[in-house]
């Protein structure tokens, strides 16, 4: 079975086309455009790492890292926003965030970032992120 992701970003498209990238390289995905529903399913599968925007309307990504946190301390979090300034990457940092990614996306990277926190070879999450 492979690594599973959890997409949450309410520009449908953009977690559309990193669902469909995710799964070409062998990930489970699940794709959400809001919060609620992306907790609800939170509370009913385990997720290797969470990717969620900042800005939501209702419940944002700070919500999101908390509630990941405390469903499960091991799943990773990556941050991605269009309001990147330093309060919010000392608030993400705070937050225990595995990695922050300003939009947009550079695919390449969140992908890497991803691959890090899923573990390396050998299946063990490399140090140093």
């Amino acid at each position: 079975m492979g690594k599973r992701i959890m997409i949450i970003d309410d520009e449908k498209i953009v977690g559309d086309m990193t669902k469909i990238s995710l799964e070409d390289d062998g990930y489970e995905v699940e794709a959400f455009v809001a919060g609620a529903p992306a907790i609800k399913r939170l509370k009913e599968a385990s997720f290797d790492v969470v990717v969620t925007d900042l800005k939501m309307k209702g419940i944002d990504g700070f919500e999101i890292l908390k509630t990941v946190k405390e469903l499960d301390s091991d799943t990773k979090v990556i941050l991605i926003t269009a309001f990147a300034n330093l309060d919010v990457a000392i608030e993400a940092i705070k937050g225990d965030v595995f990695d922050f990614f300003p939009k947009p996306i550079r695919l390449k990277e969140l992908k890497e970032s991803i691959r890090k926190a899923v573990g390396g070879p050998g299946g063990k999450a490399e140090a140093g992120n």
